[in-house]
């Protein structure tokens, strides 16, 4: 892992929380744009050291979804950056971490991601992911 990329954090709305961000924190926001494969909108925010990005579902389908109707809004991952993710995944599994997915998938920002079961991290839900 090279380093923290972003925490995602689960949002049913992104237009009424961008506020918080932009206004209450100060955070500027970067961009917005849907991810079909992720059936979610996501909004990027800068908060310094570390990007915040938050995800809205884009319908009553996908994971996102479920997660807040199960758990309600707030965090949902912390997603690791890595440069051969492929390879990553390979070596995870090596090691007995169950993935959600067998390949990476397309991700916001155009990155490749990937997911850790959160049975094989105490419950936390990382994500992998490299950049393009």
């Amino acid at each position: 892992m090279k380093k923290v990329d972003h925490i995602g954090i689960a949002v049913r709305s992104i237009n009424e929380v961008l506020p918080y961000y932009t206004e209450t924190l100060g955070c500027p926001l970067l961009k917005i744009e849907e991810v079909e494969s992720q059936n979610v909108r996501v909004a990027f925010i800068d908060a310094g050291n570390i990007k915040l990005e938050l995800l809205e579902p884009m319908d009553r389908a996908g994971a996102v979804y479920k997660f807040i109707e199960k758990r309600g809004e707030g965090i949902h991952h912390i997603a690791f950056g890595v440069d051969d993710i492929e390879s990553r995944m390979k070596e995870l599994r090596d090691n007995g971490v169950q993935l959600l997915s067998e390949h990476a998938n397309p991700g916001a920002g155009g990155a490749l991601v990937a997911f850790l079961h959160p049975k094989s991290s105490n419950g936390v839900l990382y994500e992998l992911c490299e950049k393009q």
